[in-house]
């Protein structure tokens, strides 16, 4: 196979990715909690309450999924950020008490798993561009409060190009789209219930 065949395969199965997960991934944006942190006005409660909603994903995440990726993700260790939630919640002075675990399915695939860490590291990529508004809060500044959305500095772009890498080529081998892209529309509808249901409280 050539090695522009094999690129356009490839290319094609990230484009379906997105495309499949593109109405789950806009619901989630829409709701109320997750708008309020790219408001002008976004205050500290709201910023507080969401990044609290967050470690519930990441401890999620860390815990469940974690564990099936070691053997397929060589950086995994490096891409953990629930102890800079802490962090972050630690500077505002929030303690969490009570964890929910969000992604509650029992049985994941790795193809499954690969899809939902798909979500978190593209919230990654996207946490920076979020980063460039909560900062403009008199309370936070790059070096405080904001350790979850600086996500990997300047090398987030280089984390997430080298994590579609792997995908890429893990689902070129064993040819599994159809269940990264279940895992990934489980994981933003997840998120999305988790979010919804909190919002109430």
């Amino acid at each position: 196979m050539s090695a522009n065949l094999t690129s356009s395969i490839s290319s094609s199965f990230l484009s379906d990715l997105k495309t499949q997960t593109a109405d789950s991934h806009k619901k989630l944006e829409h709701l109320p909690v997750s708008s309020s942190i790219l408001s002008p006005d976004m205050n500290i409660e709201d910023y507080t309450h969401y990044l609290s909603l967050m470690l519930d994903v990441h401890t999620s995440t860390e815990e469940h999924i974690f564990p099936l990726l070691s053997d397929f993700i060589e950086d995994l260790e490096q891409r953990r950020k629930k102890h800079f939630i802490k962090d972050d919640l630690s500077f505002l002075n929030y303690t969490k008490k009570d964890f929910t675990n969000v992604f509650s399915t029992t049985e994941v695939s790795v193809p499954f798993a690969l899809g939902i860490f798909y979500v978190i590291e593209g919230s990654t990529l996207g946490g920076r561009f979020i980063l460039k508004n909560v900062t403009k809060n008199p309370k936070l500044s790059e070096e405080k409060g904001v350790r979850y959305f600086s996500g990997y500095g300047d090398k987030t772009g280089s984390f997430w190009k080298s994590f579609l890498a792997m995908l890429e080529a893990y689902e070129q081998k064993h040819n599994c789209g159809n269940d990264i892209v279940e895992g990934a529309v489980y994981a933003f509808d997840s998120i999305y219930e988790h979010f919804r249901t909190k919002d109430k409280e």
